[in-house]
């Protein structure tokens, strides 16, 4: 890989409490191209990601994560990117699953890399967020036939080729579904990967409370209708 190849593109909503550590730790694992997505937060999340080395973009009012990820993506794309590495901003995701994801990407010769939690391990996971993954992963495998073991994890890496052919339909939290299901509908090749997922008492505070992901199977449902017709 050579340097400027890989960016990393953090979507971010009042992320003020962890943006720091988590632009920090990509920027001492190496990777000097990180672009945080400011989604319209009404905290610091935007300021701190800057001094902390990020590049920053801004959504005047909240879009939603799918949304942050398509402005970031285009973002890097336009800056020459070669891969992209889409990366939480709550702390859940560990820098050092990045370069496996790029050995597999290269020995496979694949388009997408998708990490799993489900083949790797989490730690402090609450079980109603597991009742919630599942349901999702069975949603997803139905509509999109793709053999994955986990829809709903945001530490992915996209080539050149994947990025520019994925636009990301769903602003909203029901995104990582789309993108497979893009991955399936655009012939696109994927490889999944073992990675480990921490619940910090800080990201399970901000994860997706029960009417939320309510709404993210809606979403889902309503896409695949528009899609069936």
């Amino acid at each position: 890989m050579v340097s400027g190849d890989l960016w990393i593109v953090v979507p971010a909503l009042n992320e003020s409490e962890s943006i720091r550590g988590v632009v920090a730790s990509l920027r001492a694992a190496g990777y000097e191209y990180v672009c945080v997505v400011d989604d319209g937060s009404t905290d610091a999340t935007g300021r701190i990601a800057h001094e902390s080395g990020a590049y920053v973009l801004r959504h005047i009012v909240n879009l939603g994560q799918g949304a942050s990820l398509q402005t970031g993506i285009s973002f890097a794309l336009s800056r020459g990117a070669q891969y992209i590495c889409t990366f939480d901003a709550d702390g859940q995701h560990s820098p050092d699953a990045i370069a496996t994801m790029f050995q597999i990407l290269a020995l496979r010769d694949v388009d997408v890399v998708l990490g799993s939690r489900f083949l790797g391990r989490t730690v402090g996971m609450p079980w109603g967020r597991l009742i919630l993954l599942k349901a999702a992963l069975a949603f997803t495998q139905l509509h999109s036939r793709l053999r994955v073991t986990d829809a709903h994890n945001g530490l992915r890496l996209l080539s050149r080729k994947a990025a520019s052919e994925i636009t990301i339909g769903q602003p909203g939290m029901a995104h990582a579904s789309d993108i497979l299901q893009q991955v399936a509908d655009k012939g696109l090749t994927y490889a999944e990967v073992p990675v480990t997922i921490t619940y910090s008492e800080y990201s399970k505070r901000k994860g997706q409370p029960g009417f939320e992901a309510f709404k993210i199977l809606l979403d889902l449902l309503y896409r695949w209708m528009a899609y069936r017709r």
